[in-house]
This record gives structure tokens, sequence and C-alpha cells, in this order.
């Protein structure tokens, strides 16, 4: 990419995601050490999805109206204020259950603001024939980060000197480099002028999408699939422990083969004539690789396979991201890309919320079989895509991503 801004926002959001991807593993080693249930880690992931989901159409609505630097440098400044107090805390040995549910919470607040500002910002610092490129490019970074952070992270949770408070106060290190990029950055104006209600604004959005059949598509399929597919990486921790008996370590490596596949991906798919050329049919296909990939975890009978499946689930939830993120921006006003990239956001809010009962489902069946019947679904949620476009081809017809 040739804008400077551009690479700016780039290395910030690499910086963040760094960070915030460390920190998960040790959250989630900590949930799992604290409670030793699937339950619990679900309870962690629930905690960020009802914040994420409380949130996150106010940060639709504050990334169209307020500058975006704005937005983003409040959002990181909450990511670092978060991750400092909660290393602090399992540092001093006083870490209890209830902090880690509000140290969730609050990273899902700071999340539902940041995460449609800096999408939206794509928008603005690129050329519109970039915009594709420029989220595949923003978003395999950003699954890069997850081969790097959760490895290492699982390796200085082992360490004692180091160990889940060492972690967190790194995330809140790099959190900040991130911040002081932001800086540099245009303020991106607002678009929208304030003379309604934030909830108006909302209910605005809502009516745009349901006039439009295409994007009101893309943000329910999107929306169905990130809910039930997501919350795979929440039990990682017991797969690894319980299962595999791979340890802290072994949970890093996971998470990063998963990071891994996204990152091929990501090189890969812009070379390809279907991610570039026909984003409709990419997006049916990613999700039946999603879904097959999540069946294919559920049965893995050994670490090796396991990490076998983790590599398609994040190559295939990588385009399938990405692919409807940049559709969405193509298919909407550029007045609605903040508020429209919050429905993107409220996908993992609802994985969020998901986590917990399929937490509860997994200690009441088996983890592996919970898992293949989250495959299953993706599925049908795909087909019931591939159905709707089909039945209103016309109107999708022609949208394409440069």
């Amino acid at each position: 990419m040739e804008s400077e801004d551009y690479r700016r926002l780039f290395v910030s959001a690499a910086a963040v995601i760094f960070g915030v991807m460390g920190q998960s593993v040790a959250r989630g080693w900590l949930a799992k050490d604290l409670t030793g249930s699937n339950a619990g880690l679900g309870g962690v992931m629930l905690a960020f999805g009802v914040s994420m989901l409380l949130a996150t159409p106010w940060g639709g609505v504050a990334a169209d109206r307020f500058a975006k630097r704005t937005v983003l440098l409040i959002s990181v400044a909450m990511l670092i204020t978060s991750s400092l107090l909660t290393g602090l805390v399992v540092v001093a040995g006083v870490i209890e259950y209830w902090m880690l549910l509000v140290a969730s919470a609050i990273q899902a607040a700071a999340f539902a603001a940041y995460l449609p500002a800096r999408i939206a910002f794509i928008a603005e610092v690129v050329e519109v024939d970039q915009i594709g490129p420029a989220v595949m490019l923003s978003q395999t970074a950003q699954e890069a980060m997850r081969v790097v952070a959760p490895a290492l992270a699982g390796v200085l949770v082992g360490l004692s000197w180091f160990g889940a408070g060492g972690v967190f106060l790194l995330s809140a290190g790099t959190s900040t480099i991130s911040a002081l990029v932001l800086f540099r950055l245009p303020r991106g104006e607002p678009r929208v002028t304030a003379t309604r209600s934030p909830i108006e604004e909302m209910a605005d959005a809502v009516r745009y999408v349901r006039s439009r059949r295409a994007l009101g598509l893309v943000a329910l399929t999107t929306i169905g699939v990130v809910v039930i597919a997501f919350p795979y990486m929440t039990f990682l921790p017991t797969l690894a422990d319980d299962r595999y008996d791979v340890g802290a370590g072994g949970y890093g490596l996971m998470s990063g083969c998963a990071g891994l596949g996204a990152v091929i991906a990501g090189v890969l798919a812009p070379r390809g004539k279907w991610t570039v050329h026909r984003p409709w049919a990419t997006v049916a296909v990613a999700g039946v690789a999603l879904g097959a990939s999540l069946i294919g975890l559920g049965g893995a009978v050994n670490y090796p396979l396991a990490l076998l499946a983790l590599l398609a689930v994040g190559a295939a939830g990588l385009v399938f991201q990405t692919t409807t993120q940049s559709l969405m921006l193509v298919l909407s006003d550029i007045e609605y890309h903040g508020r429209m990239q919050s429905m993107v956001v409220l996908g993992f809010s609802g994985f969020g919320l998901a986590a917990l009962p399929l937490g509860l489902l997994a200690d009441a069946l088996t983890l592996e079989l919970t898992l293949m019947m989250m495959g299953v679904v993706v599925l049908l949620v795909t087909a019931g895509f591939t159905v709707r476009r089909a039945a209103h081809r016309r109107e999708l017809v022609g949208v394409e991503i440069a």
C-alpha cells in the first residue's frame, strides 16, 4: 500500500493485536486454573460478549460521529488500563475470577469502539479500488500476531519469573506503542452531523440495512457464522490441558496454528481470482471450509491432527471475515461505514454470549461433540446464505471487490 497513513494505521493495529492476543492466552489459562471447567472459560467470554453487545452499537455511532483518531485513542487507553491493572493484581498474587470477568468486559467495550473505527478508517486512507486488499492485508497482520503472540505468551506463562502477570504487563506496553503511532494519523473527520440522538442514528442504520437486501444478507450471515464458529477459541485451553496434555505451551501453539493458517490464507487469497472478482462465492466457500474444519477439530484424535484442523480453521475464518467486511464497505455509503462495521463486531459479542451455553453443553456432553455440532450449524448458515443469494442474484451481480 502506498498510503503512509494506512501504514501507520497498520502498524498501530498490529501492536494492539499483539498484546490482546497474548493476554487472551494468559486470561484463558488463568480462568481454567481458577475454575477448572469449560463453564468457567465460557463465563469469561460471556462477560466479554455482554459488554460488547451493549457497547458495539454505540461504538459504530462514535466512529461515524466523532474523529476516528480520537475514538481509537480512547479505546487503546482503555486497553492499556485494563491490561496494566490485571497484570499488577496477578503479580501481587491477589487475582480472583471476578477480576478476569471485569477485565474481559473492559476489553470488550474498548474493542466495540476500536474495531469499527479502524476498519472504517481504512476506507478513508486508501483509494476505493484498494479497500478489499487493504482490509485483507490488515486482517492478515492481525492473524500474524495470533501466530507470534499466543506461542510467545504460552511460553512466558510457563516461566516462573514472568508468568501470566508479565504477559498482561507486556500487553499494556504494546498498546502504549500503538497509541504513540496513532497520534501521527489525521483526525479522520466525522461523516455524520450530530443532529440526532445516538439511538436514532442506530435505528437509521438498521433501516438502511433493511432497505438493501445484499447488505442485510452479508450482515446476517457474518453474525450467524461468527457467533457459532468463533467460540472454538474459548475451549482451546481445555483441549490442550485435558485432551492432549500439552500444557500452556501447547495451548499457545494451538492458537498460533490458527493464526498461521490465517496468515497463509491472507498471503495467497489476494492472488486468487475468487477472492478478488467473486466475493460472493468466496463467502460461501469459506463458510463451508470453516464448518468442515471445525468438525475436523472435534474429531481430531491426537495433537498433530488438531493442529492441522486449526490451520484450516484459521485460514477459512480469515477469508470469510475479510471478504464480508470488504463487501460491507463496498455496499454501503461512507457515512454509514462505522455503523456497518459495528454490525460485524456484533457477531463477536454474540460469540461471547454463545461461549457460556456452549461451555455448559460441552460439560454435559463432550467438547469434541460440541465442536462438531458447531461445525454443522456453520454449514447450515452458509447453505442459507447460498440459497438467499441465488434468490436475489440480480441485485448481487456486479458487486465486486477490486
